[in-house]
């Protein structure tokens, strides 16, 4: 999985020759994250491609900025806004679900797998495919499909760069030479801004409250989940997948301060951390110049001046989403499919102000245990138990039919 002979030149902060970049979902926060970085250094990256979903006027303005190879917008319905938006451009324009997939397939070194939820399954699996390396900002292609992405990764050569600040913060510190070496993993979680609220409060928030966070500037859905903790849990399952541990090294622990991004604990009573401000341009760019390192605009921690880091366990009374994500893994197969599938439905009924916060998890344990799970063999399979659980978490959340799709997801 190495990325070959490609070395930097004498200026750390320049890869040659350019390293040819796509991202997927450029105008969610990640995207914008990772473009403000390569503004930054416009000599060291050539765009290959951009992707959004509908956010057209956006997407045109960063295609033109960057002068993107290929544009490319989910929603067939803002294909011809997005062709006039970029006319006389010479920048190639395409819409759809294919069109996405093409783009992921479209040669280029770096792959940001940035699409919230799993409509990013497919386009980032078209990237794997060919071998690229891959940013994963997605957490929901491996708690979706974790098995059979990773034989993904295996078959093809990828290379899987977590990006995910609690993911990213333990690969630089994991010992993978020495594996065996590694007692347990601790990934923190600021708590949300709900932290300190009672459950009689946290059942009257409301969605401008819930995407409020205190620490973080992320995207409405990943936001909630925050709140919730589910972000968490899906975390977990990440975890489980990205390293060589088992589920019951993996603890978490709530440090409102998000300085301390995530531990790792040694056989002999070590434990090695990664620190650094809450800011998601750091493990992009950890990810955007490996294995290298390049200078960002990020604050530099001063840990004089924070003086005081808190840590505590999460309260699985007011947490439920914890034991949800756990359980899921435990029972394996599609039952991770059927949680984030779930969640995603439960939280896009929350943020229309359909459903109250604390029945997020209801809807999300209800469906659980209503749609049977099966073995986690193929896509097709992943895709069935997506959409049987989509359409259970709309009956539970009283949302009316909308049929199988399960690309209906609350994405930027």
């Amino acid at each position: 999985m190495a990325i070959g002979d490609e070395r930097l030149s004498e200026d750390k902060n320049k890869l040659a020759p350019p390293r040819r970049v796509t991202i997927l979902g450029a105008t969610g926060s990640v995207g914008r994250s990772t473009l403000d970085l390569i503004n930054r250094q416009p000599d060291a990256y050539n765009i290959v491609a951009l992707t959004a979903h509908r956010n057209v006027e956006l997407l045109a303005a960063q295609a033109r900025q960057c002068n993107a190879e290929l544009a490319v917008i989910g929603d067939d319905a803002c294909y011809d806004a997005l062709k006039e938006l970029l006319s006389g451009s010479g920048i190639e324009v395409a819409a759809g679900a294919q069109a996405l997939c093409d783009a992921a397939q479209r040669p280029s070194d770096w792959v940001m797998a940035g699409i919230v939820g799993a409509a990013g399954l497919d386009p980032t699996l078209a990237a794997i495919r060919r071998g690229a390396i891959i940013a994963l900002a997605n957490k929901e292609c491996l708690v979706c499909a974790g098995e059979l992405m990773l034989e993904e990764v295996r078959r093809s050569g990828a290379t899987l760069l977590p990006v995910d600040s609690e993911h990213n913060a333990i690969y630089q510190v994991f010992d993978f030479d020495r594996p065996q070496s590694v007692d347990r993993i601790i990934l923190t979680a600021s708590g949300g801004p709900f932290l300190n609220l009672d459950v009689t409060a946290m059942a009257q928030v409301t969605p401008a409250q819930a995407i409020a966070h205190p620490n973080w500037d992320m995207g409405d859905k990943i936001s909630v989940d925050s709140a919730t903790m589910m972000n968490k849990g899906l975390e977990f399952i990440e975890a489980y997948h990205l390293f060589p541990v088992a589920a019951d090294q993996i603890e978490i622990l709530i440090h409102p301060q998000s300085v301390v991004h995530s531990l790792v604990g040694y056989v002999d009573g070590s434990v090695l951390a990664q620190l650094g401000a809450p800011d998601m341009r750091t493990p992009i760019a950890y990810a955007l110049a490996w294995p290298e390192r390049m200078v960002t605009p990020t604050e530099r921690l001063d840990l004089a001046r924070i003086a005081n880091l808190t840590f505590e366990a999460p309260d699985p009374m007011r947490f439920p989403s914890l034991r949800l994500a756990r359980e899921a893994l435990g029972q394996g197969g599609t039952a991770p499919t059927v949680l984030n599938a779930a969640n995603e439905i439960a939280v896009a009924a929350f943020l229309a102000e359909r459903l109250g916060f604390l029945e997020i998890a209801r809807v999300v344990e209800e469906t659980l245990s209503k749609v049977e799970v099966t073995s986690q063999t193929d896509l097709a399979g992943v895709a069935a138990a997506d959409e049987e659980a989509r359409a259970m978490a709309r009956k539970l959340a009283g949302l009316p039919a909308l049929g199988t799709n399960r690309l209906s997801v609350v994405r930027g």
